[in-house]
């Protein structure tokens, strides 16, 4: 069995992975990195265009991320948070094309108008009241809303085409609002990481073992899914990107950050216009309220999307269950993940969600034209004929001990790293890979701190000009970085 040594090992070809290797590189071009992906290609689990939802997360349109309270009030903190960090990711891309590393921008991103659109008395109040505290904000100052029929018909046609005159409507829009391809970006930062000297791409391997070493560092056992063969790479650091597949990974560790931690998968599916008269009529992402009991991911949505530079009009996503952790995953992987740290908190969250569970029960369950009977609220013409079923990407959404030692339900990402900086894994889905910078960030923050402080901070605030301030907070800095980061980026 072979031995070889890097300072960083990557275990997967995602997003995660390559932004964080990017920087890396960047920091510190000495570091020898290697990045694991099982499949044969990068960027073909959760990052491939298909299996992702492309939206640049901003908190423009995403009506979950501003939730309603029970007194009627609506919070916008969340928004606001997730729309700063998105603002990290342009930057960095921004600097990426600068300096050559990134084609042309239209290669990975394009601008598609965010839209929230609601119908009925109680759903517009509340989207009146979301524009007002959020157009207050330096964060969403161009933030339109209307409520006149005739604006909206100019937004969205297919949306407004055939709908009843008399229902009460109304959408905001930002303009400026991005679809990316996540799946061509990726694969564009890792080309520049293989033009390195200090990197190796492992591609159709998958690791088996982890054994922490008495120096700090781990023998991580890989195996050649086309070989058969094992060989050990030794890294000072291993970061589990995995989507997924991260949690079982970081339970393999043995690592004691990883106990209790459980994993819920959630599936998915998009319906897919067929007709190319159809998709060119139609350059937004237009999205709506979740219904009662779906998870966050199922927030419906009628959507423009450039995958590998072809237009798409999709619709969904339906949400489905399987066991499986992963796309290309096995059915054992649900079952494999129980332990006797997270088996409370697994069986906890189960019986306290069975609303969610026969939601996704009923969306599996469903039949094309139910599934089109969904597609008419947001496109009241279409034909049925025009669409077909499409399978999304697969999300472990994270379950985790609360303070009273049962099980929690969550779902947004999270960084999990040992004590000692030594590993790392980064686990849960939205807003997931529009905001990677950020939480590539926090690894390096959580991981690195001493390199961070001898020079590294520098070097990113030449990439990220923002980094070490709030763009939240500072209205000035935020106008500053935003006119920069669309004009690089084509957005507008």
């Amino acid at each position: 069995m072979t031995t070889q040594s890097v300072d960083v090992l990557l275990v997967g070809g995602g997003v995660m992975s390559a932004t964080l290797g990017t920087l890396l590189t960047r920091l510190d071009p000495t570091l020898k990195l290697a990045m694991v992906e099982r499949l044969d290609h990068v960027a073909h689990e959760s990052t491939d265009g298909w299996n992702n939802a492309g939206t640049g997360h901003a908190g423009y349109c995403e009506l979950n991320y501003t939730p309603q309270n029970d007194d009627g009030s609506v919070t916008i903190d969340r928004a606001l948070t997730i729309n700063a960090n998105f603002e990290i990711s342009l930057q960095l891309w921004s600097h990426l094309v600068e300096n050559g590393d990134l084609p042309e921008p239209k290669n990975f991103i394009n601008t598609t108008p965010h839209l929230s659109f609601v119908w009925g008395e109680d759903n517009v109040k509340f989207l009146r009241e979301r524009h007002r505290l959020l157009s207050a904000h330096h964060l969403f100052a161009d933030m339109e809303y209307s409520e006149d029929p005739a604006v909206l018909a100019e937004w969205m046609p297919l949306v407004m085409e055939g709908r009843d005159p008399a229902e009460p409507v109304a959408a905001t829009r930002v303009s400026y609002g991005a679809d990316v391809d996540f799946g061509s970006l990726t694969r564009n930062m890792v080309a520049q990481l293989q033009k390195t000297d200090n990197f190796e791409l492992l591609l159709s391997h998958q690791v088996e073992d982890f054994d922490k070493q008495s120096d700090g560092s781990w023998n991580v056992e890989l195996e050649d899914r086309v070989s058969g063969n094992s060989k050990v790479v030794n890294a000072r650091f291993v970061f589990l990107g995995a989507g997924g597949g991260a949690l079982p990974l970081l339970q393999a560790s043995g690592v004691e950050e990883a106990n209790g931690y459980g994993g819920f998968p959630v599936s998915g599916q998009w319906l897919v216009c067929k007709d190319q008269d159809i998709v060119k009529r139609h350059s937004a992402k237009v999205y709506g309220k979740a219904a009662i009991g779906a998870p966050p991911m199922s927030v419906p949505h009628l959507d423009t999307r450039i995958i590998n530079g072809e237009p798409a009009l999709l619709f969904g996503p339906f949400a489905g269950f399987t066991t499986k952790f992963l796309k290309k995953g096995s059915k054992l992987d649900l079952l494999k993940s129980v332990s006797i740290s997270n088996m409370i908190p697994m069986m906890s969250v189960g019986m306290n969600n069975m609303d969610l569970t026969k939601y996704l029960i009923s969306e599996v369950m469903q039949s094309h034209d139910e599934r089109c009977a969904s597609l008419r609220n947001y496109f009241p013409g279409c034909n049925d004929d025009d669409w077909t079923l499409a399978d999304a990407g697969q999300r472990v959404q994270i379950i985790k001990r609360d303070a009273q030692g049962r099980g929690k339900l969550e779902f947004g990402t999270e960084l999990v790293a040992a004590k000692d900086g030594s590993i790392a894994a980064l686990l849960g889905a939205s807003p997931g890979a529009s905001v990677a910078v950020k939480a590539m960030l926090e690894v390096l923050e959580r991981c690195f701190p001493e390199q961070l402080q001898n020079g590294w901070g520098e070097r990113l605030r030449e990439m990220i000009p923002s980094y070490g301030q709030s763009l939240v907070d500072d209205a000035e800095l935020l106008n500053g970085i935003r006119q920069r980061t669309l004009q690089t980026l084509q957005l507008g």
